[in-house]
């Protein structure tokens, strides 16, 4: 057993029988929706390759992907959109992807473990946790998972915009996405307070024409 998951049996009590961990991907892109997981384990269940998403390989991410859906007790995935992002603002579009993913687990956790220092309105019994996707084994699982969903609705968009490149850049602000911006303009896929904060006003007129 890993570091991971002895922080995430420190918590286990006569009251704390189920653990969930909550987690987000997609907070900074330019394009695209942010994506949240909860994931239950029972106290047994481990796998030594669970880590921070952003530390493994996409193609473990996938593998490990199906391991988690497997062996969990249950999960959950909220998803908002970038229409949704422009109009409530990405902090309140993480913490409402994460509320809707941790209200679809069953049974109910006794405690969720929340990645960063931010927290949602729940009835359950709560914790932040700061880089809680390097120390926690739930929170590293629902960043696998929340990774890899949102990594397939950005390599699907791929296929409609595939001047943008997001089947390698997933909607981030790489030079190479931020050139197509500038010569094709936005997609109505784009985070228009994203590309405003991005780029001068100048440019703004032609980008969303």
């Amino acid at each position: 057993m890993n570091r991971l998951k002895s922080f995430d049996n420190e918590f286990y009590s006569r009251k704390i029988k189920l653990i969930a961990g909550v987690d987000e991907a997609g907070r900074g892109p330019l394009a695209g929706p942010v994506v949240a997981a909860a994931v239950i384990f029972d106290k047994k269940t481990f796998h030594k390759e669970i880590n921070d998403s952003k530390k493994i390989s996409e193609k473990k991410r996938n593998e490990l992907y199906g391991w988690i859906l497997e062996n969990c007790v249950s999960y959950g995935v909220g998803i908002i959109s970038h229409e949704e992002i422009d109009e409530i603002n990405i902090l309140q579009a993480s913490l409402k992807a994460m509320k809707i993913a941790s209200e679809q687990l069953r049974p109910n956790p006794d405690l969720i473990l929340i990645d960063g220092n931010k927290n949602f309105l729940t009835g359950i019994k709560s914790k932040t946790v700061i880089k809680g996707d390097a120390k926690s084994f739930s929170i590293a699982a629902s960043s696998i998972i929340a990774k890899v969903t949102r990594d397939r609705i950005m390599n699907e968009a791929h296929i409609k915009f595939p001047e943008y490149m997001w089947e390698q850049n997933k909607g981030y602000a790489t030079k190479a996405h931020r050139d197509a911006v500038k010569k094709f303009g936005a997609t109505p896929l784009h985070r228009k307070t994203f590309l405003r904060k991005l780029f001068a006003e100048s440019e703004q007129e032609k980008l969303f024409l």
